[in-house]
């Protein structure tokens, strides 16, 4: 299918062959009948994109600063190289579209196949001919509202917003500066509503315009006298509020507001604003300022758009949702109308086309909305898009297919990974059509899908890369060995005591099938953990080791810190550092105690601060000290072993020093080096893969996680003995 992508790297705009998207179970798989390009966002968006690596600097300092403070920890290579990634990421334009439903999410209810709705969101309701859209970001069409009509919802309920949050009543004069699409909505919803609407703007069209539409008074800024015209309009009072629906790069707007308020009115921003305002006016005047975000409660908040939580109409009454259901029966009372605001139309292979026009100017464009074929086939869940490359499979080499592609993937593995000799980029599969065309196109996979069963069924694939949401994992391990496919997975392994025994009961027979099952755990892999490995190994005594990890919050929106989805950040992200102790003293966690912080934690969870103590079967002991807490300014990781009168000390993997026999060796890696690319050579390459010796390590890892948690809850060490799982599994 057909989508528009832009480039944040360069700017360029590519209309692009994608995959379908995936319908995930919370939303809804939708044919776009109409989309509708957002002239101020998107022209906004596409400008950034175009500037020069400085300009894109200069925009936005706050996110200099973080790769600055990144790069005194992990090397100034390593954060360019990852902001360069970021920055190839590829853009779906488009917030706002209709169309017909094609698909219905299993856990979606209210909705059904054939239906016609309004799409609203970024990343959802984008210029694609189809797209999946969460449940509560589609809104149903009466019939008497057109698909061209339903394309203009999210602008519609961002127009809503800003009414609402001027908090008019009926009869009261409402100033609308910036009469573009988004002011002439607004203008037609406040005459709606009973209100006496002035209407402002630069260009004398719009001004006629918003008139026709039901302003009572149009004022031409830099033809009339504003400020005179509207105190003379409230017989000397001045406007009740002013909403901004302006693009400016400058407060002249902010400005013009307060000189027309009447005291204690509300000005709303909802357009954009070079934000600066003068005391002495909100002082005399009582002024009230608000910026207005997007639709309403609800609005890029990810409870409410990805998982659907509505907030109760009793304590919420106007969402985003009900906002925009608002718009529609306006639209559908006839009492905003849209016709008059369409300026153009093109085809969806005419997009390139359309947004030539609007940023060269040549015409005037108030709504562009893109059209799509009814007679399209909308039968494509399982589509693949193949490359246009010369297929040329190596001899001997190995065929890799790629499930999952997020940041950690695109920035980390994948450069890793092409480093990587003898392996054929077969095939990747993301639910996002978009990403998984992008990740095909870079890296030169023999072709794309959303349908991730699509690889397991390919039998010219044989080794198979997962890293999806850790919910998904032990599934797809049982499904991909199942399939006889060799498997690497990011940690962790499972979330759960049900997961591990399922992937314990399948491994046995998929070993026995010659296949191999690996865990990203890298840091064994890198060169200092295998210089501290090589320090070690002939030590005659148990170690004391001691790893300090200032993790970093992490807000508990996040899907990592969902029990469900992410397991949280003990099972999630602390197996790597049990991992690590495992493998530098060459034992299995026996017992395991865990204690988080107490008392008043502020804004963290009970894994986000936490220290184990973990004995060993050989009677070495470690200790994990993870803490959030800490400032990101600090380094992120340090090491500590002593033993054998000897002590190693390794920061960040960038730097060690091994102190032995009175002398201490110093190395100092150019940039930080986690181990990614070995453990990548060693899972396509090694002719020695110690298939059973990494599996037993990783059921211990992940069985000592979930028995952290539980011995967080219960406040008693517990003993981590994974022979309950085989009785229990044998049961």
């Amino acid at each position: 299918m057909k989508q528009v992508i832009q480039s944040y790297k360069n700017g360029k705009l590519e209309l692009a062959e994608v995959p379908v998207p995936l319908c995930k179970s919370s939303g809804l798989l939708v044919k776009n009948m109409n989309s509708l390009i957002s002239i101020g966002t998107e022209k906004l968006m596409i400008d950034i994109a175009k500037k020069s690596l400085l300009g894109k600097a200069q925009a936005r300092p706050d996110l200099v600063k973080r790769c600055i403070d990144k790069a005194k920890k992990e090397g100034l290579i390593n954060v360019y190289r990852e902001a360069m990634n970021r920055l190839d990421e590829p853009v779906a334009l488009g917030y706002s579209s209709s169309g017909i439903i094609i698909k219905v999410g299993s856990q979606v209810e209210g909705f059904k196949e054939g239906e016609r709705v309004a799409c609203v969101g970024a990343g959802f309701a984008s210029h694609a001919e189809i797209i999946w859209v969460p449940e509560n970001m589609c809104i149903k069409l009466p019939d008497e509202v057109s698909f061209e009509a339903g394309a203009f919802s999210m602008l519609g309920g961002i127009a809503m917003q800003g009414i609402r949050l001027a908090d008019l009543s009926f009869g009261e004069n409402a100033t609308v500066v910036g009469l573009g699409l988004l002011g002439l909505l607004t203008v037609q919803m406040l005459n709606s509503y009973g209100c006496r609407v002035i209407g402002v703007d630069i260009d004398e069209r719009k001004v006629t315009m918003a008139k026709r539409m039901g302003a009572s008074l149009g004022l031409a800024v830099g033809k009339d006298d504003v400020t005179a015209a509207v105190e003379n309009f409230t017989r000397g009072y001045g406007t009740d509020a002013v909403i901004i629906t302006a693009a400016t790069r400058d407060n002249s707007t902010l400005e013009l507001a307060e000189n027309i308020c009447r005291k204690k009115a509300n000005i709303v921003l909802v357009g954009v604003a070079e934000i600066s305002l003068t005391r002495k006016s909100f002082w005399e005047k009582e002024l009230s300022f608000t910026v207005s975000k997007a639709a309403g409660p609800g609005s890029i908040e990810p409870i409410y758009e990805q998982k659907n939580y509505d907030y109760p109409i009793e304590y919420v009454r106007w969402t985003q949702k009900r906002n925009i259901e608002q718009f529609i029966d306006l639209i559908a009372d006839k009492k905003v109308v849209i016709d008059d605001l369409i300026t153009q139309r093109f085809k969806i292979r005419q997009a390139l086309e359309a947004y030539d026009m609007i940023i060269s100017g040549t015409q005037q464009c108030i709504g562009v909305l893109l059209e799509y074929s009814e007679a399209q086939d909308t039968n494509k869940s399982d589509e693949k898009v193949f490359s246009q490359k010369e297929i040329i499979n190596k001899p001997g080499s190995k065929n890799a297919g790629l499930i999952g592609a997020g940041m950690f993937t695109k920035n980390i593995l994948l450069p890793a990974l092409r480093k990587v000799k003898d392996v054929n980029y077969k095939a990747v599969a993301t639910t996002s059509g978009m990403t998984s065309a992008h990740i095909a196109k870079r890296y030169n996979f023999d072709y794309c899908t959303t349908n991730y069963k699509d690889l397991l069924k390919d039998e010219s694939i044989d080794h198979i890369i997962i890293t999806t949401r850790h919910d998904l994992h032990a599934r797809m391990i049982i499904e991909a060995l199942e399939n006889k496919k060799n498997v690497y997975i990011e940690k962790p392994l499972c979330i759960n005591y049900d997961e591990l025994r399922q992937v314990a009961g399948i491994y046995k027979k998929a070993v026995d099938n010659g296949l191999k099952l690996m865990i990203g755990f890298n840091r064994r892999f890198s060169p200092l953990a295998q210089e501290a490995k090589e320090c070690f190994k002939a030590r005659t005594a148990p170690l004391c080791m001691n790893y300090r990890v200032n993790a970093g919050f992490i807000p508990k929106e996040h899907w990592t810190q969902d029990p469900a989805v992410g397991g949280g950040r003990i099972i999630g992200e602390v197996c790597h550092f049990i991992d690590f102790l495992q493998f530098i003293c060459g034992a299995y966690p026996v017992s395991i105690f865990a204690e988080s912080i107490s008392g008043n934690t502020g804004k963290y969870l009970e894994g986000d601060n936490v220290v184990l103590s973990i004995k060993f079967s050989d009677g070495s002991i470690g200790t994990i000290t993870y803490a959030a807490l800490g400032s990101k300014a600090f380094s992120r990781e340090r090491v500590e072993v002593f033993g054998e009168d000897s002590v190693l000390v390794i920061d960040d993997f960038k730097t060690a020093s091994i102190t032995k026999a009175g002398r201490q060796k110093n190395i100092k890696k150019m940039s930080q080096d986690m181990g990614y690319t070995e453990e990548m050579e060693y899972f396509f390459n090694s002719p020695n893969f110690k298939a059973d010796e990494l599996f037993r390590g990783y059921l211990y890892t992940a069985l000592a996680t979930i028995k952290a948690v539980e011995s967080i809850q219960e406040k008693r060490r517990l003993a981590v003995n994974i022979d309950e799982l085989v009785i229990e599994e044998a049961a």
